[in-house]
């Protein structure tokens, strides 16, 4: 059983990992639900309930990453209210159309905003853009803290 169990913690650590940057797979969620396998599988000398509570924060604190790093963006470069507006609910649109959903989704999302609002094409594409370096630099952050996650959990575990 604990091969078995071990197989399957790091699938999904390693499917987190990579969630971190492909869209269609959960990230941070699925570290989590591999140290909650390990606190069940391994009680009661499985990941402690401390853990368990940082692990569930960090990983709040990535999916609100997620959603607002490409409004920040469009806000850095330039974007109106509507454009951050845009962008966030073309990340809630995208959701529904993953994978490609999730990258589309705001970058549309901030240019219609900004085309509506009344901005011309340039400066409706010059903050569509900071939503893209927005997004890139969100997905960076979740790496960074889906990595925290695991040395945590490594740490704290083994």
């Amino acid at each position: 059983m604990h091969p078995l169990c071990w197989t399957l913690i790091i699938l999904l650590i390693l499917a987190g990992l990579i969630g971190t940057f492909i869209p269609i797979l959960p990230d941070t969620p699925l570290i989590l639900a591999a140290a909650l396998l390990h606190h069940i599988a391994f009680a009661p000398h499985g990941a402690s309930w401390t853990t368990l509570i940082i692990l569930t924060l960090l990983m709040i604190i990535s999916l609100v990453i997620e959603f607002i790093s490409g409004s920040i963006g469009a806000k850095h470069f330039g974007a109106t209210r509507w454009g951050a507006l845009g962008g966030f609910l073309g990340a809630i649109v995208g959701l529904f159309f993953a994978p490609f959903g999730l990258i589309i989704g705001p970058l549309a999302g901030v240019l219609i905003c900004e085309l509506l609002a009344g901005q011309g094409l340039l400066p409706a594409t010059r903050s569509t853009w900071g939503t893209l370096i927005g997004a890139v630099a969100g997905a960076i952050a979740k790496f960074v803290i889906a990595l925290i996650m695991i040395t945590w959990f490594l740490v704290s575990s083994i």
